[in-house]
């Protein structure tokens, strides 16, 4: 039923693995795990994130129905079990879990990789693009006028910031609640789908981005969380690409904007497989305030947002094609075989 789907998701990660192993051959580089000093060794990795999706889905539900009495934990963890857990669940959770981690942890150093592979940089030319595009002016002294240079940087830091527990926890959303499974099968494999393009244009256009090239332009902001990660990540980058840490990741690179593609993906899931109206307002806010702060703070220019907004699209289509929906003139129709409730995301 989801042949396509598997295919794509495996074949995805496998080329990723590959990949990342070869550059590492090649450069004489190490492969390292990038969340190793938080969720433990590696060979504990998997197993612990499959028992945390499912945790998350018995351990809420379970203390909720039985109003705290321990009495009925095992029938209703029984019968969640009975009802939702069969067997195409599990392969999905599994598989998706897997693919999306292997995707994930290649594409970390892989990026990590970037200055000994292709050691030029393209901020001038996007530079001038962004000028060109807005008559001359650079979209930060646009922006910073616009809106100051005080109060309103923290909200875009949290915005911004919220990028990095929202990942993990929409893909766990889709895979563990999504009543309609293609929906889980669509929306893990645009998400690996999105991290691999986002790879590749990583390597066509290397960047460092405007807030490291061109410093002088945010000097006027305050010392947010996200000022603060940017700073880090720049140490991060000097302490690999001279040697000092082999064990870390460097984490700088500009085109294209995968915080602009990964939020716009997940408004967009969450436009097309949900009826909550609220939830589809708070994604598409949260997408457009993404890309302000991209610009805000200095982390891309214009050129890597609009890539990005293509990387989004590109891999939602693909990956709604590979998992069965139908596009057309209308509307949007899931794969005929699967079932079609009218809330894919349990509420």
């Amino acid at each position: 039923m989801y042949r396509r789907a598997y295919a794509l998701l495996v074949g995805n990660a496998i080329l990723m693995g590959a990949l990342a192993i070869l550059v590492a051959v090649v450069y004489d580089k190490r492969l390292v795990d990038p969340e190793g000093s938080f969720l433990g060794p590696s060979w504990l990795r998997l197993p612990l994130l499959l028992g945390m999706a499912l945790a998350l889905d018995f351990v809420p539900r379970t203390l909720w129905l039985s109003r705290g009495r321990p009495t009925l934990w095992g029938g209703i963890a029984k019968e969640r079990w009975r009802t939702h857990w069969d067997r195409e669940r599990l392969t999905l959770v599994a598989l998706g879990v897997v693919c999306f981690y292997v995707v994930y942890v290649s594409y970390r150093n892989l990026k990590s990789f970037l200055p000994f592979v292709r050691d030029v940089k393209y901020d001038r030319e996007l530079h001038m693009l962004d000028r060109a595009l807005l008559f001359g002016h650079d979209p930060a002294t646009v922006l910073h006028s616009l809106l100051g240079e005080g109060f309103v940087a923290w909200p875009l830091s949290f915005v911004y910031l919220w990028f990095l527990p929202l990942v993990p926890l929409a893909v766990t959303a889709w895979l563990v609640w999504s009543r309609n499974l293609s929906y889980g099968y669509w929306f893990v494999t645009s998400q690996c789908l999105a991290w691999t393009l986002g790879t590749a244009s990583y390597y066509a256009l290397p960047t460092l981005g405007p807030g490291l090239k061109y410093v002088w332009l945010y000097e006027g902001l305050p010392d947010t969380p996200t000022s603060q990660l940017m700073e880090s990540l720049s140490y991060g980058r000097n302490y690999v690409y001279w040697g000092v840490n082999q064990d870390a990741v460097q984490s700088v690179a500009g085109f294209a904007s995968l915080h602009v593609a990964i939020t716009l993906l997940v408004a967009l899931m969450v436009q097309y497989t949900t009826q909550m109206r609220w939830l589809k307002i708070v994604f598409w806010v949260n997408f457009g305030l993404t890309v302000v702060a991209t610009l805000y703070f200095g982390w891309h220019y214009i050129a890597d947002d609009i890539a990005g907004v293509m990387i989004a699209f590109v891999s939602f289509y693909v990956g709604g094609v590979a998992s069965g929906q139908k596009f057309d003139k209308h509307s949007l129709h899931s794969h005929p075989t699967t079932t079609t409730s009218a809330v894919p995301v349990e509420r």
